[in-house]
């Protein structure tokens, strides 16, 4: 029986996609580079530094610190994060949260974002009274699809690896969820459909597909 859902946050709580999209190419402009769709879309389920020690390989025009990067870009995604109006929780995971937390699944995130970024998000939606931990995944020196994060996630559970399923919209977060060996559910949604989920083990395409006795009766 599953005791714990372990969630990722971009793409699968809150689409906040569209502001980091917009962050990382104003940057990418000041930075005077050019980042195709097919590069960008690669560094999805990357934390913020791993996605600029990347592109510093790629362009070696970009003679400022990993961590300079990371503090502009994560300027532009604030001033741009507070003025967004028309920032919503994905449709139907707030009440799949409620309902699983109404019948004492635990609830954990595991994030890619920095951990500003998630306190904005979980503080905007009044979402901490669900989750008993949050993991960001700036405190891992590799990004998804390396399991670490979940591993980690994993090990604040209160039931065995086995009892966890993850829920996860993008191909490394898939990819992390399986070489962590944990049951993953791929999300669908119409942001991530450049995303290979083929090896996520159920793929939803809503989340009203999904509620706390069908996950709790979830066969690993």
């Amino acid at each position: 029986m599953i005791k714990t859902v372990i969630f990722d946050m971009d793409g699968v709580i809150v689409d906040t996609e569209p502001v980091h999209r917009y962050a990382y190419y104003k940057q990418f402009s000041e930075l005077n580079i050019e980042v195709s769709e097919e590069m960008y879309t690669s560094f999805t389920g990357f934390s913020t530094r791993n996605t600029f020690q990347t592109l510093k390989g790629f362009f070696p025009v970009i003679d400022q610190e990993v961590e300079d990067l990371i503090q502009r870009k994560r300027s532009i995604f604030n001033d741009a994060f507070d003025t967004k109006e028309d920032l919503f929780l994905l449709e139907g995971v707030e009440d799949l949260i409620k309902d699983l937390y109404a019948n004492k699944i635990q609830l954990i995130l595991a994030s890619s974002a920095a951990k500003v970024t998630i306190e904005r998000v979980f503080t905007r939606f009044n979402l901490h009274q669900y989750f008993s931990h949050i993991v960001s995944g700036e405190d891992f020196p590799q990004s998804k699809p390396n399991p670490a994060i979940f591993n980690h996630a994993a090990s604040l559970s209160i039931a065995p690896k086995e009892e966890c399923i993850i829920i996860e919209d993008s191909t490394n977060g898939v990819k992390a969820a399986k070489a962590a060996g944990i049951y993953c559910i791929g999300y669908r949604s119409e942001n991530s459909n450049l995303q290979d989920l083929s090896d996520a083990d159920l793929v939803i395409n809503h989340f009203s597909e999904l509620n706390a006795q069908k996950i709790s009766q979830i066969t690993v």
